[in-house]
């Protein structure tokens, strides 16, 4: 059986024979239903659990192989004579699609050695049918936390249909056609009459056990699962043991005995060594995908590095990298033009989706912490567990401390009604990369695009905090931020020199709390617009060298100079002074927990032949207090 063959089991229902001519009078000609939209739980070691649900649109299933004459295996061609496996029981002539099921007829043998599997199949009993088929495309329906996901499969091609002991799907199979009204006729001479149909009592009660039986048989077979994965772990085997056991149906005892010969193989092959050896085990499709992404990052920007295990693929176009993953996975690639390639590397057994997001990311988190966002230096960072309204109570209106005497109590304080509420803003764009994008070889689809976003996501972050500042909106007290009542205002403004910037700390060092206690607050950055970033420079330099005491530069070293152009925009003369943000509130810029800063997602593309990329930023920035912040209009 291919690496690439999956096999599903169903129980064989025979509808109908058709008779007439001479050469079906003399052949077994069965016509029944071979496939359904049964879910199926399936395991593979790669992504684990998941229930399956084949697709039975006409669009959805290959019926080729099965109209082209496909083979009639017995067990998948796994029973045997006395002496030999035995050979293909029959063939199928014709398949299609009705009412959400898939239909084949086929010819049996007429081979001397058939005649016992014939007389099972007219007794009932060899009543079952699997399908061998290729999953090409698979799709998310249901993403279930704690169980297995549930995948459509949108596109599968039936290679072989196959007499089975064991069914997957009580829904079809031998004698349990959809309306039970025929059975088989295995020669023009005899007929089995139909069973009468039940009374509604009995069909309802048949139906209760099926399902009841089924959900035995999926809890059953799921524990199979888990164990064998465990079990083959436990050892430090390779998963693909545990994924053979059980795509094989191994039950647990003759896995432990696998597992044990497989254990007893690997001691024989181990060198006796007299210390301890330590080995690091990397799962080879994961570091192909890194090292892959690696290349890709290089010739995006060439000082990255470059390891020895990347340089095999740093000369490789797009498509050659299409080309060899798919090849690594099994698929085979030659004979197939450059749109075709083009076409299957956004295809669900494509690790090439993977590397993209993996490079997308990359250079998104490498341009969003070179991109320029200057309040981070005086503004302060936090978080959010959701999206809700959050209060914050200015750090000014601390309670007093009151002396406490000796086998006296601690009296109770209280926090002042005023504070300033916001919440996070999810802003956020969708681009789609077509498969053109592989064809012409342009990876700055895949590079430059995350670091457009990156740059646009702080270039927002810039606009909104700075925005606070150039609108001076009021506070929750209903003054602006800036105000003479607040006390952190020079309205008559005049240009940055040591009288104003002195003016400006004496007015943050009276600051005084809601109950009147002095803040004594101290001035750390100077904020202005570009206009005024020289001058502001000059006066906070420490290579200024005084003639005399009076030409002393009591600044010097003390602020902090963050120049901003997108003040200028609203005035080039206005200043501002902010104290430490450790000290006391000034503007909070807010991120969604768990999520600092912009971030991108990336699926196959359903409005685009291809992959999309969304990038998705959870931002949020209020005032706090305002005597932290003071504002010079300037002149």
């Amino acid at each position: 059986m291919s690496q690439n063959l999956v096999t599903r089991n169903f129980d064989l229902a025979i509808t109908r024979r058709a008779a007439g001519d001479s050469e079906q009078s003399q052949n077994l000609i069965l016509e029944f239903p071979f496939s359904s939209e049964e879910p199926y739980l399936r395991s593979s070691w790669f992504d684990g659990p998941w229930i399956e649900v084949l697709g039975h649109k006409s669009e959805e299933v290959d019926l080729s192989r099965l109209n082209g004459g496909a083979p009639v295996l017995l067990n998948h061609g796994m029973s045997k004579t006395e002496n030999a496996p035995l050979r293909s029981v029959g063939r199928t002539t014709r398949a299609w699609i009705e009412n959400g099921r898939g239909y084949v007829e086929v010819k049996m043998s007429r081979r001397d050695d058939m005649k016992p599997l014939l007389q099972d199949i007219e007794d009932g009993i060899i009543a079952n049918v699997s399908v061998g088929y290729r999953i090409i495309e698979r799709t998310l329906i249901k993403e279930n936390k704690d169980q297995p996901s549930e995948y459509r499969v949108t596109s599968w091609l039936p290679l072989e249909v196959t007499l089975c002991d064991i069914p997957a799907d009580a829904t079809v199979g031998i004698g349990r056609s959809i309306n039970n009204e025929e059975k088989i006729v295995p020669n023009e001479n005899t007929t089995i009459q139909a069973d009468p149909p039940p009374s509604p009592e009995g069909q309802r009660s048949a139906e209760v056990d099926a399902d009841k039986l089924k959900q035995d048989v999926l809890v059953a077979e799921r524990k199979r699962m888990a164990e064998i994965k465990q079990m083959v772990r436990s050892v430090k085997l390779d998963d693909t043991v545990a994924d053979d056991l059980i795509e094989r149906g191994v039950s647990l005892d003759d896995a432990r005995k696998e597992v044990l010969n497989q254990l007893a193989k690997r001691t024989e092959q181990t060198p006796v060594s007299s210390r301890a050896d330590i080995h690091t085990i990397t799962d080879e499709t994961d570091t192909r995908r890194e090292l892959v992404a690696e290349a890709l990052m290089h010739r995006y920007r060439p000082n990255n590095k470059l390891s020895d295990g990347a340089r095999q693929y740093a000369g490789l176009s797009l498509i050659e990298l299409v080309r060899d993953t798919l090849e690594q996975k099994g698929e085979k690639t030659r004979g197939l033009d450059r749109m075709q390639i083009a076409s299957r590397a956004f295809q669900g057994t494509s690790d090439f989706p993977n590397i993209l997001a993996n490079v997308a990311n990359k250079t998104l988190r490498q341009a969003y912490e070179a991109a320029p966002r200057t309040f981070q230096a005086w503004a302060r960072q936090s978080t959010a567990p959701d999206f809700k309204s959050m209060s914050r109570v200015n750090l000014s209106d601390a309670p007093a401390l009151e002396s406490v005497n000796e086998n006296g109590e601690f009296k109770r304080g209280a926090i002042t009604d005023g504070k300033e509420t916001y919440q996070l803003a999810t802003v956020g764009k969708i681009i789609g990369l077509t498969r053109q994008a592989i064809i012409n070889d342009d990876l700055s689809a895949f590079t430059r695009i995350p670091a457009m976003f990156a740059m646009a996501a702080a270039n927002y972050e810039s606009d909104i905090v700075y925005g606070i500042l150039t609108a001076n909106a009021a506070l929750s007290d209903g003054v602006a931020l800036f105000h003479n009542t607040h006390a952190n205002l020079t309205g008559t403004g005049t240009v940055i020199s040591i009288d104003s910037l002195g003016t400006g700390r004496k007015m943050m060092r009276k600051q005084t709390t809601p109950k009147g206690a002095v803040m004594n607050l101290l001035p750390r950055f100077l904020i202005v617009p570009a206009a005024l970033e020289t001058i502001a420079a000059q006066f906070v330099s420490q290579q200024y060298v005084a003639a005399k005491s009076s030409d002393f530069n009591p600044f010097a070293g003390a602020l902090e100079v963050i120049s901003e152009a997108r003040l200028d925009a609203t005035s080039d003369k206005s200043w501002y002074l902010a104290a430490d943000n450790a000290s006391i509130d000034t503007i909070e810029y807010c991120y969604l927990e768990g999520q600092n800063g912009v971030y991108i997602e990336t699926r196959q593309g359903f409005d685009v032949d291809g992959m999309e990329i969304k990038a998705r930023l959870d931002f949020a920035a209020k005032a706090i207090d305002y005597r932290g912040l003071y504002k010079n209009n300037g002149a």
